[in-house]
């Protein structure tokens, strides 16, 4: 890589922060590179590479951000180029930023749903980072909403109280000038919009009309946050539009482009700050919990499940209660945190005991019910190793769930046929195993073939049996 030339004055911030880490050069400069391949860089650091930044040197490109990250992800706390010593340059995570306004908020997610056009093997290569959720999760839970979201003259709008007070918001200039009026019509269309989308989802898997999402965003909904509308309808606008982006990352994660999903639920987070829709940002953590839980990372999903439950104040309604406790559950079982977990599931189960159907439950969580508890359940005991209650629960969910929540049931039949191997039982467990692996191929849903090739791997010590060999001759003829 090109250096630029040599400053005099040696890079102490650097030096100092090396030595709280515990890196020696050649180290720093190994994490720098292993980075750098996530990101499809071949960069070749060494050793001396490391010493002449310490002389003063200042590495190109985005380099800066790499290093920055490398010490964020071992210190715990977000760090910047600027905090080493370091030239600031366009960071490396572009889209983790947690908005100071809801203009660069706006400008922010926008800006994504712009580039959002690669191809799937393309979106996959943005990286997804375990650091990435520390900072935007904590702003969110000490943040409050916005004093004014609303765009253009609007002497009516009401007052937001702030803090036990009456904010008086000062008349802002428009950066853009006036846009479209936004009306009731425009929000209820975008809402129309995502339950259109939410089906497809469910039904055909994250791959089958993400794009088109996105292209909606970016065509009906940038140019509505860019126009003009009071205080009220601002905060159901920026409300849709938190819907709709958290959904772009939900279907983003399903195609396993995570690090793409985790810039989408970032953003989601923030314009419902915006929306001062509180349950809203809670929920949105809770997918960002589910996502950690997918990848691996049980103590960030327990950690934002936490946050989701402590920043949604006092009294949500008892189905938003069993969603939280659920998702805390899932989080301590991929830890295999076995008393931890199974407390979570009977808060969540009492919680959804509680509910009653007069209960004034958000949009967002009516999908949560007995079927998904039961789901919840099965994959919990699954990952706990307990495979005779993680059967019971996952026949139990594929009895009550709707046939419309098609991925959902094909998951619950793995879980199902993953249980029944566990069991012993491996004709039982490789019929239901290939009945997922049929439902997969017809879904766009990367996540539903990577659940039937997890399948595919536990039953690789039986791979001579006579079920096994049917089992895979049945796959075979799918394809």
């Amino acid at each position: 890589m090109t250096e630029r030339p040599a400053q005099r004055v040696p890079n102490r911030q650097l030096a100092a922060l090396i030595a709280e880490a515990g890196f020696s050069n050649a180290g720093l400069a190994r994490r720098v590179d292993q980075l750098g391949l996530e990101h499809g860089l071949d960069l070749r650091y060494d050793k001396t590479s490391v010493t002449r930044w310490l002389r003063g040197q200042q590495p190109r490109g985005t380099t800066p951000a790499l290093i920055a990250e490398v010490f964020t992800r071992r210190l715990g706390r977000r760090l910047s180029a600027q905090d080493l010593g370091l030239d600031a340059c366009a960071p490396v995570y572009a889209g983790l930023e947690f908005a100071a306004t809801p203009e660069e908020a706006v400008d922010i997610a926008s800006g994504l749903w712009r580039k959002d056009s690669g191809s799937h093997a393309e979106l996959r290569k943005i990286a997804f980072t375990p650091a990435g959720l520390v900072v935007p999760s904590r702003d969110w839970l000490i943040g409050r909403a916005d004093e004014r979201v609303g765009r253009g003259a609007d002497p009516a709008a009401p007052r937001v109280p702030v803090q036990g007070r009456t904010a008086v918001p000062r008349q802002r200039q428009i950066d853009r000038g006036p846009g479209q009026r936004v009306t009731g019509g425009d929000i209820a269309a975008l809402r129309s919009v995502g339950d259109l989308f939410r089906t497809l989802d469910h039904a055909y898997g994250g791959g089958h009309a993400r794009q088109a999402l996105v292209r909606y965003l970016e065509h009906e909904a940038e140019p509505m946050l860019r126009g003009t509308y009071g205080e009220t309808t601002g905060r159901r606008l920026f409300s849709a539009a938190a819907d709709l982006t958290r959904l772009a990352g939900w279907t983003s994660y399903d195609i396993a482009a995570h690090g793409l999903a985790q810039r989408y639920f970032v953003q989601a987070l923030r314009l419902a700050q915006a929306a001062a829709d509180r349950p809203y940002g809670s929920y949105v953590l809770i997918t960002m919990s589910r996502q950690a839980v997918y990848l691996g990372h049980g103590r960030e999903a327990v950690q934002l499940a936490r946050v989701a439950q402590q920043g949604i104040g006092s009294g949500p309604p008892p189905v938003v209660q069993a969603l939280l406790h659920s998702a805390e559950a899932r989080g301590h079982a991929v830890l295999g945190e076995v008393r931890a977990s199974t407390a979570s599931l009977v808060r969540a189960e009492r919680a959804l005991g509680a509910a009653r159907p007069g209960d004034d439950v958000p949009h967002w969580a009516r999908f949560y019910d007995e079927a998904q508890l039961a789901d919840e359940f099965g994959h919990c005991h699954r990952d706990l190793q307990q495979y005779r209650a993680s059967a019971q629960h996952a026949e139990r969910s594929l009895q009550l769930r709707a046939p419309g929540y098609a991925r959902s049931r094909l998951f619950c039949r793995v879980v199902l046929a993953t249980a029944r191997l566990g069991l012993g039982e491996l004709d039982q467990a490789c019929a239901l195993g290939a009945e997922a692996a049929q439902q997969a191929m017809e879904m766009r849903s990367v996540r539903a073939v990577e659940y039937v090739r997890d399948f595919e791997r536990r039953l690789e010590p039986y791979r001579d049996a006579a079920a096994v060999r049917t089992y895979r001759d049945r796959v075979a003829a799918l394809s």
